[in-house]
Order: C-alpha cells, then structure tokens, then sequence
C-alpha cells in the first residue's frame, strides 16, 4: 500500500517545506502557491484520479459482456496518467486494473510486454497494445 501513495506523499511533503521556506522569507503568497501546485501534482499522481480498479479477471469478464477495453495501469506513472487525463470523462467507461494490487495483471502485463511491467497496457478484444495512443482508445471506446 505505500508503494502507491509514495510519489504523492512526496510530493506533499516538498510542498510544504518548501511553502515554509517561502514564508520564512517572507513570501506568504508565493508559498501558498507553490503548496497548492504540490498539493495539485499529489492528487494528479495519486490512485483517486484513476476510476475505482478492477481485478484482472472480472476487469476480462466485464470487458467480455460489454466490449470496453481494459486499461492495466499503475500508481505514479506518468504515461498512465496522461492517457486518463486525456480519455477525460470516458475514463470511467472503462476497466481499469491496478497492476500493483493485481498480480494476475501484472502477469498479464509482462505477457503482453515482452516480460516487462510496462504500463499503460489496453487490451480490446484480444487485440493489445502498449502505451497506446489516446485517440485509439476513444476511437475503441466510440465503437
């Protein structure tokens, strides 16, 4: 578990020294700026700006009924975050499957990865890709 929550509380962490740092010299302002700046990077990389994840099993048996494709993924990864911030509100309509609480995903990861925990993998019906575009997994969505 702490594995997951380590790069946004680090990122809380620097934030606030350095918010201390700033108000100590006297710069109130630029402080509460740069806490909420890490306060922002911290929420952006934490696991609560993903959907809720999924086991790699019924993340497969719900991708079977309803045709979405599933998204392996992990905590602080910035490729990851990238690809939900650009899915947007489709995020949701998707599976997603922590790979750090999943071993099966994991598995399914390095399976499809050449042996690597590369992430983020999307799987739409048997067809896998690695790091995808974006755009194709909307257009997979949209479809």
């Amino acid at each position: 578990m702490m594995r997951r929550l380590m790069l946004p509380v680090l990122f809380v962490l620097c934030g606030v020294v350095v918010a201390i740092r700033r108000a100590a010299d006297g710069s109130p302002v630029a402080a509460a700026v740069l806490l909420a700046v890490f306060l922002l990077l911290a929420a952006l990389f934490s696991p609560l700006a993903f959907p809720r994840s999924v086991g790699a099993a019924e993340a497969r048996r719900r991708s079977e009924a309803d045709g979405r494709p599933i998204v392996y993924w992990r905590p602080g990864c910035r490729y990851c975050l990238r690809l939900r911030l650009r899915l947007g509100r489709h995020a949701y309509r998707v599976h997603w499957v922590d790979i750090w609480r999943d071993p099966a995903g994991a598995a399914e990861v390095r399976a499809v990865a050449g042996g690597n925990e590369t992430v983020p993998t999307v799987v739409v019906a048997d067809e896998a890709r690695v790091n995808p575009d974006p755009a194709w997994v909307l257009d997979r969505l949209r479809s």
